[in-house]
């Protein structure tokens, strides 16, 4: 098998593994640990009060989900850069090696 067709399966996996959720959960609600950990901090402790509170609130969820995977999407960028300029060799090192 050439290594385009395991690529074209691998891919095919990934798009299985995240579309089959929503397709066979379509009522169901994918909320965060975020809002999951409000809900129980209120329900164990009602007279709880934030520390902090955010100073730009996003105009809507889709807003601040495009935010989150920008910053991830610039996280994993910094991350790969750093990563490849440590492994890359410089040329003057592959000769003597």
């Amino acid at each position: 098998m050439k290594v385009w067709q395991k690529n074209v399966i691998l891919i095919a996996l990934v798009v299985l593994l995240a579309a089959f959720p929503l397709w066979y959960c379509k009522d169901a609600e994918f909320g965060g640990a975020d809002g999951i950990a409000g809900a129980l901090i209120e329900e164990t402790n009602p007279d709880y009060e934030p520390w902090f509170e955010p100073l730009a609130e996003p105009a809507s969820g889709e807003i601040e989900s495009l935010l989150f995977a920008l910053q991830a999407a610039l996280g994993s960028g910094v991350v790969c850069f750093v990563l490849g300029r440590i492994t890359a060799r410089k040329p003057e090192e592959s000769k003597r090696a």
